[in-house]
């Protein structure tokens, strides 16, 4: 996967790089690239929650045709559950940090978030692969139960992303 921060870097207009040069704003600058560049993966990500999303809700239909009404109710937990989390990923922190705030978010942790949100590829690429088990038959179950676990990880670790980047996270 190319890194999405050398593409913001690449595409920076002439105000942009004239704004590289200025004293003290040089720092501003490099700053916003990363945030934008956070941006975007994070909105990819959210994106490819919502195609997991939509696999979901298609196995949830051929299951349903299937009479198999015990697995509905799990997997339309599920279902909501990554709706809930798409939309948490979307609108997520981005890292600003003004001049009063009490923590300040300087370019080694705004690195530090993008290289953390682009982790989180990993743990979405195996759901991405269970979900697909998720058809009628005896496996639909299980395979939904791992998807909940899966999920539940995911979001476990994206929650606490904030925390770890700028050192506050409670053991």
């Amino acid at each position: 996967m190319p890194d999405i921060r050398e593409r913001v870097e690449e595409d920076r207009g002439l105000l942009k790089r004239i704004q590289l040069h200025i004293p003290g704003f040089a720092g501003y600058r490099r700053r916003e690239d990363q945030r934008q560049a956070d941006s975007i993966l994070r909105i990819q990500l959210a994106d490819r929650l919502k195609t997991v999303r939509g696999q979901m809700e298609t196995s949830r239909a051929a299951l349903a045709d299937a009479y198999e009404i015990k697995v509905l109710e799990p997997l339309g937990r599920l279902v909501f559950e990554t709706e809930q989390l798409e939309g948490m990923i979307r609108h997520a922190e981005q890292g600003y940090s003004g001049f009063s705030w009490a923590i300040q978010v300087k370019e080694p942790e705004l690195d530090a978030l993008y290289e953390f949100d682009l982790a989180l590829l990993d743990g979405l690429k195996t759901l991405e692969g269970k979900v697909l088990e998720i058809a009628p038959g005896e496996s639909a179950a299980p395979a939904v139960k791992e998807c909940t676990a899966l999920l539940e990880q995911f979001r476990r670790t994206f929650k606490s992303r904030w925390a770890r980047i700028t050192g506050t996270e409670v053991a």
